[in-house]
């Protein structure tokens, strides 16, 4: 935990870029009757009943520092896909990055073994050489500032029913190239002093 909170109050560093990474998903929801639009005086309708569509898998990536974030809709998230993320951060979204400090869960296909399952071993070494992780802890999801802008994702793009995953990555898209526009970033408080104080419990006791 204190690794974590530690790189987040790193002043920042274009050649050593601060970027949280999560995943969530979101179940593709059909409608089986038309809705009905709204009018003077009446509100738009849906029917309850509904047909799913499966489930869209979603991996965010933020800079809360520089206001810039990354969304992906996938059809899954295996190693390869992780993989994939990180190759195109690395090479598209930070190309002039000596190291990109990458903060996210323990998952286990979260490892620098997946490039290796994805990539040959000259590129998956190249790859690895530009990562410097840093793991929130075990029940610590909360220390990833990705999970704040996948709630930000969901509330304001993600509420309402979307019926596949053309539709969902184009609301995606709207969406990411909107709130990089705001440059909206994000001003994490909660310290390392803090940790010690209001977490005492979950420290060792000596």
């Amino acid at each position: 935990m204190e690794d974590v909170l530690a790189v987040y109050h790193l002043p920042y560093d274009p050649k050593h870029p601060l970027v949280c990474m999560d995943e969530s998903c979101k179940q593709m929801i059909g409608e089986v009757r038309a809705p009905v639009p709204c009018a003077p005086g009446r509100p738009a309708r849906v029917d309850d009943e509904y047909v799913r569509n499966g489930v869209a898998e979603i991996f965010m990536e933020v800079e809360p520092l520089a206001g810039k974030r990354h969304v992906a809709v996938t059809e899954q998230r295996t190693r390869k896909d992780w993989a994939r993320q990180i190759k195109e951060m690395l090479d598209e979204r930070y190309p002039d990055a000596e190291k990109v400090r990458l903060v996210m869960d323990n998952l286990n296909t979260h490892s620098t073994a997946s490039l290796y399952e994805a990539f040959a071993p000259k590129e998956a070494r190249r790859l690895a050489e530009r990562l410097e992780i840093h793991y929130t802890p075990k029940h610590g999801s909360w220390l990833n500032m990705a999970e704040i802008e996948l709630s930000v994702l969901k509330g304001q793009c993600l509420a309402e029913r979307i019926a596949d995953i053309e539709t969902m990555r184009a609301e995606v898209v709207a969406w990411e190239h909107d709130r990089n526009n705001q440059g909206a970033t994000i001003d994490w408080q909660f310290t390392t002093r803090d940790a010690r104080i209001k977490l005492k419990r979950l420290y060792p006791k000596i």
